[in-house]
């Protein structure tokens, strides 16, 4: 397993950090492969409801992919691109803690979680045009999918850097907080997902990412949808909302 990355899970929360501060937790080939190792501990641990993902230090989210490892890496069976559908496909909803500044393709990996709280003073690059880079086919589906054309565009032909009320603007970010309530932020999201049905919640996340690609099994979303009204936490849900107390969901 790379140096580079370690995982935590606490209770019903994982958490992925990019461990490299020191080179503003940039990603080696080496690394993507061990980062998809870690989502699949994550799916497997039946505990966990949700997925934070994040960078050690306060300067940089990461720099991205090492480009020293460009001319030696396959593209062909593009790296980034597995990673970044790996994380799109995990089982439980994922935030994306941008602690710093994101550039090249971290700015992919950020974009493929459910959700991205950045910190004042971040900024985002991708010089992919400034490097003679065509980005992969999944990351330009999501930047267009998920923030328009418009916004794609500026970010990836224009190479335009945004700061962190432009990526707020955009919809890149769904939240920016003072470094001083930045961890406060992203763990009062994660706790929050994590109260919350994992079953429907899992559910409804798998649909929507296949809605975003194009390809929603209607067949098996109906059957998720009967399962969820059949289920033990419905009950639980509608007797905690007619006492006036917090649920206490169980996946069943």
């Amino acid at each position: 397993m790379s140096k580079h990355l370690r995982l935590d899970i606490d209770a019903q929360r994982a958490t992925i950090t990019l461990d490299r501060p020191d080179k503003h937790n940039m990603l080696e080939a080496a690394d993507l492969a061990d980062f998809e190792d870690l989502v699949g501990r994550v799916d497997g641990a039946e505990e966990v409801r949700v997925l934070v993902v994040t960078g050690a230090g306060e300067a940089a989210f990461s720099s991205g992919f090492a480009h020293g490892d460009v001319a030696a890496t396959d593209w062909r069976d593009n790296p980034v691109e597995r990673l970044c559908a790996r994380i799109e496909d995990a089982r439980v909803p994922t935030i994306c803690a941008l602690n710093g500044s994101v550039y090249g393709g971290a700015a992919d990996i950020a974009l493929a979680c459910d959700f991205r709280v950045g910190v004042e003073g971040m900024r985002l690059m991708v010089p992919a045009a400034q490097l003679g880079v065509f980005y992969n086919v999944g990351g330009l589906r999501r930047f267009a999918a998920r923030l328009g054309a418009g916004p794609a565009r500026r970010l990836l032909i224009a190479g335009e850097a945004f700061d962190g009320p432009g990526l707020l603007h955009i919809g890149y970010l769904d939240a920016l907080a003072p470094r001083d309530e930045f961890d406060a932020r992203v763990g009062g999201l994660a706790g929050r997902i994590a109260s919350l049905a994992p079953r429907a919640v899992q559910g409804m996340k798998r649909a929507l990412v296949q809605i975003s690609r194009g390809g929603l099994d209607e067949d098996w979303a109906q059957r998720e949808i009967l399962a969820c009204f059949e289920s033990e936490d419905l009950a639980e849900g509608l007797a905690a909302f007619a006492e006036k107390r917090a649920p206490k969901f169980t996946g069943r």
